[in-house]
């Protein structure tokens, strides 16, 4: 499928999801990545009058807040900023017993709390308007678990979980969005200057054309599996034991 016929295919997607659902609209973190403005502009296509984008800085670049903000701007997306600073560090400062000059921001159970904080948000908005909360993790993520459980990993709907990162790109260029969006490096947020690739130690080129084909630089393809292995829990439901108690 190409792509001007994958877009209004997904695009229908959305609307039948939604009326499958009896609720009334979307609800997508905006966070000024490319991921969240792609999802963000089809849940607006599917759902013109309501779809809500919310942007969440916790600590966060302010390029990031100013680029979502533009992006809402630009495709006419209703959006509301929730500031996340006070809630994470009374919350972390909480959790550890230490101050916040103490604290290490890229502890990982740390960062983790800000998606975890944001997945709070989102629901919290979802419910209040009867929506569904619309998840932005790509194909190539989800192939290797680079998500928080419970995170960004917490949504209703993943609409672009079978596209490549490079996919995404396409997508991206037919709907318009602007190149500084679309070729701004890969990051999650968890910390200023956080960058994917970097902490991957992979490009998303590489895990694309292993997606795609199974090759890869020996090294390349030791960490892909095993972070592929190590993260399949976050794929699946909580396990239930597979034997019962008598009903009586």
């Amino acid at each position: 499928m190409q792509v001007s016929e994958f877009v209004p295919a997904l695009v229908g997607w959305l609307e039948r999801q939604l009326e499958a659902s009896g609720l009334k609209g979307f609800v997508v973190g905006l966070s000024g990545g490319i991921d969240s403005a792609v999802v963000a502009v089809l849940c607006k296509k599917a759902c013109p009058e309501n779809t809500l984008g919310v942007i969440m800085p916790c600590y966060s670049n302010e390029k990031d807040t100013r680029d979502a903000e533009s992006v809402a701007r630009l495709f006419g997306i209703a959006h509301t900023t929730v500031v996340l600073d006070q809630v994470w560090r009374s919350f972390a400062e909480l959790l550890t017993g230490r101050s916040f000059a103490e604290l290490d921001l890229r502890e990982l159970a740390l960062a983790n709390l800000k998606p975890r904080l944001r997945m709070a948000t989102l629901y919290f908005y979802a419910n209040q308007r009867r929506a569904l909360v619309v998840g932005t993790g790509n194909r190539s993520e989800l192939a290797i678990g680079y998500f928080t459980k419970y995170g960004d990993g917490g949504a209703d709907l993943l609409p672009i979980g079978n596209l490549l990162k490079r996919q995404v790109r396409e997508v991206a260029a037919y709907l318009g969005i602007p190149e500084a969006i679309i070729n701004r490096p890969p990051s999650a947020g968890l910390w200023e200057g956080q960058n994917d690739e970097r902490e991957l130690g992979f490009s998303y080129e590489e895990l694309d054309h292993y997606l795609c084909t199974g090759e890869a630089a020996p090294h390349v393809k030791a960490k892909i599996e095993a972070l592929a292995r190590q993260n399949e829990h976050k794929l699946r439901l909580p396990p239930i034991p597979d034997f019962h108690l008598s009903c009586r």
